[in-house]
């Protein structure tokens, strides 16, 4: 199901924080559209599409059309700010995109076969769930895969230990080495760990 995808915009010309509430009490979001050295331009969305579209972990990552007017722009999905509590999304920013020009992304990231890891008696420990990437907009992951099976009790995976996607890259790696983060870590459950460290106490010589 890709529908989601796709989200119907209005161009708006009320502005301002009073117009803004009268658009969310009417069921609306408004919503900025920028980038590619464009004037932004401030959007209408109907509050019950955007709802649906934002419950699907592809819509945070994937490219996404706005009809305008009935002229299709592509873009993402940039900023979505949410109330505090009550399930209403208030505000979206969507950046516009060119398919010839790379863009920067964040990839949310599926751990498999962590039940195979878990088995060495491991507590499986994600350090990050989603991974900065830069790609043509057409190279767009909708996840990245991280294959836990071989993960052995007390080894970290970092970012160089994934397999990412053909003209994918990492923002974090490209930055050198020490940027070479921690992904996930299979650590000693916490008994095994207090058993050591007294283990280690005994047979510390006394202070003197």
């Amino acid at each position: 199901m890709t529908d989601f995808l796709t989200l119907e915009a209005e161009v708006r010309t009320d502005l301002g924080k009073g117009a803004s509430r009268r658009l969310r009490h009417a069921n609306k979001v408004p919503a900025i559209l920028y980038g590619e050295g464009q004037e932004p331009v401030s959007l209408t969305l109907e509050h019950k599409n955007v709802f649906r579209a934002q419950q699907e972990e592809a819509f945070y990552s994937q490219v996404l059309t706005l009809n305008i007017a009935g002229k299709p722009v592509e873009c993402l999905i940039k900023d979505m700010q949410r109330h505090p509590f009550k399930q209403v999304v208030m505000h979206l920013d969507f950046l516009r995109i060119d398919a010839k020009h790379a863009v920067q992304a964040n990839a949310p990231i599926h751990f498999i076969n962590e039940d195979i890891a878990a088995k060495t008696g491991a507590n499986i420990s994600h350090h990050v769930n989603e991974i900065a990437i830069t790609c043509l907009p057409k190279d767009l992951p909708e996840f990245i895969e991280l294959d836990l099976a071989g993960l052995e009790l007390g080894q970290t995976l970092h970012l160089s230990d994934v397999t990412f996607p053909k003209g994918v890259t990492s923002d974090e790696l490209a930055k050198g080495e020490d940027h070479d983060l921690a992904v996930v870590s299979a650590n000693a459950p916490k008994a095994a760990k207090a058993a050591d460290e007294d283990e280690a106490a005994e047979e510390a010589p006394a202070a003197e």
